[in-house]
């Protein structure tokens, strides 16, 4: 879509740039930013300019860049150890977009517009990720991703605050994971996207696209049928549009979740 009141777009070379004047926007690749009518919107800044670096590797993290694209990430060449690497192309797949978008879409833009479809949140949030925010005073803080998403279109970010990167922990890279998704049509938005991430620490589960936030449920070890069953039940805020009813999704998300700490059990049983 054309955004007919931009009158400007603005490339930062610094940091200082980056500082927004009364109706511009961050602009990471722009996928949703241009689906659909922004009228109060006057000029952009464009992050893609500042070069950072998609991916930086070390003995303890992955850092990945809020500019890094979809594509980019997918493509990477996972260090042999990664078991939970597979993680990354389900979730990516699970996105209402094709191969074209990923080469535009960006990792950050994806976690920052707050969508409840957001798969890349699911991704971050089911690897323990922190965000690495800059802050308007020159500063930084972290927060983990689980929190800093907090509602539809509802993020932790103040005015003037930038994701800057996601830092993965490397542990949570080698653990294992598993994935379920589905929708109300074969290529419909996702009703419901169920991860999961086991190893020795204990097991974790996040559902995210039933719920307006993501639900994220932590065991030290792999729980039984009925505690997994137990909290799902417990959770009351289910996401309510056309792509799914809330009864729907918390049933479809309860048999998953409960798919997958059968998945998690039987390899640990069979590691042990």
């Amino acid at each position: 879509m054309d955004l007919t009141t931009v009158r400007s777009v603005r490339t930062p070379s610094h940091r200082d740039d980056i500082a927004l004047a009364p109706g511009e926007r961050l602009l990471g690749g722009g996928t949703w930013l241009f689906s659909e009518e922004q009228p109060d919107l006057v000029g952009l800044v464009d992050l893609t300019a500042l070069g950072w670096p998609d991916l930086e590797r070390t003995d303890d993290l992955l850092t990945i860049a809020a500019t890094c694209t979809i594509a980019t990430l997918v493509g990477t060449a996972p260090d042999a150890d990664w078991s939970a690497w597979p993680l990354v192309a389900r979730c990516a797949n699970a996105l209402l977009a094709s191969f074209k978008i990923w080469n535009t879409a960006t990792v950050g833009g994806n976690v920052g517009v707050a969508l409840p479809a957001g798969a890349m949140t699911a991704l971050l949030v089911t690897l323990d990720a922190v965000a690495v925010v800059w802050t308007p005073d020159g500063g930084e803080r972290r927060v983990p991703v689980e929190r800093l998403v907090l509602g539809v279109r509802s993020t932790d970010l103040a005015h003037g605050e930038v994701i800057r990167a996601f830092e993965v922990p490397t542990r949570a890279l080698r653990g294992r994971t598993g994935y379920r998704r589905t929708a109300l049509s074969p290529h419909g938005r996702s009703g419901t996207l169920v991860t999961a991430r086991w190893d020795d620490a204990g097991f974790v589960l996040v559902v995210t696209a039933a719920t307006p936030r993501p639900l994220v449920l932590r065991w030290d070890a792999v729980p039984d049928d009925a505690a997994v069953v137990a909290a799902l039940d417990a959770h009351r805020d289910w996401y309510d549009d056309p792509h799914g009813s809330p009864a729907w999704r918390r049933a479809v998300s309860t048999r998953f979740a409960q798919q997958l700490r059968a998945e998690a059990q039987a390899q640990v049983g069979g590691a042990a």
